[in-house]
């Protein structure tokens, strides 16, 4: 993963705005494509409770736009036929793998960009197994459907953040300055950057700001 890139991420917002009809929750899937995206990601997984859906739509627009590969694992094959039906012509630009996320670590570890559901019961072992194993250096973790899961990752020594979008996004960058590399220890407290969300009163649009911290 590179520096931040502002082109890549606004390209890549407007490219999954085109999907909001489709899309149920467009507003998460616009921020996801456009961090994924603004960070250059190349390796792009996903771990899904169900089937895959507009999240997915998400990282498969951001590795178009920056050309990266995208791969989503599913729990069983009922739910690799139902992603397919979801994805249509999309899901040939997926790598699927039907298994328990646990099991493919290994894989989750060598990624930039990690999309994790938040109802998988063990969405929180999974992000510490991973960082014990450790992690590329700046490589994003993002937790969505954080508001209706129970537990977090809040215990697995990285900077996290919880954002106040669609039903909650918890996004951890790893080996960032300022955070622990040991497993276990706590929430950092030291940020270089942080989240704010506003909202606009007449139109009700979420609007997304990253605002650098000395």
């Amino acid at each position: 993963m590179g520096c931040w890139s502002a082109e890549n991420a606004t390209k890549a917002f407007l490219n999954t705005l085109k999907l909001g009809q489709k899309a149920k929750e467009p507003a998460v899937a616009e921020f996801i494509s456009a961090l994924a995206a603004g960070n250059n990601a190349q390796q792009m997984v996903m771990a899904c409770a169900g089937a895959a859906d507009s999240t997915t739509l998400a990282l498969v627009t951001a590795a178009h736009q920056i050309g990266g590969h995208v791969c989503c694992i599913v729990p069983s094959h009922e739910y690799l036929s139902a992603s397919k039906n979801a994805l249509g012509v999309n899901a040939s630009q997926v790598q699927f793998i039907v298994g328990e996320a646990q099991q493919e670590l290994v894989l989750l570890s060598q990624a930039d960009f990690v999309l994790i559901d938040c109802n998988l019961v063990s969405h929180g072992e999974i992000v510490g197994a991973i960082q014990c194993g450790g992690m590329k250096n700046g490589a994003i973790v993002v937790g969505y459907n954080a508001l209706s899961s129970k537990g977090a990752w809040w215990s697995c020594g990285s900077k996290t953040q919880l954002l106040p979008i669609g039903k909650g996004l918890l996004v951890t960058r790893f080996g960032a300055i300022g955070t622990s590399p040991k497993c276990g220890s706590g929430m950092s407290k030291t940020r270089s950057s942080r989240w704010i969300v506003k909202v606009d009163k007449c139109t009700g649009e979420e609007h997304v700001y990253r605002i650098r911290v000395p």
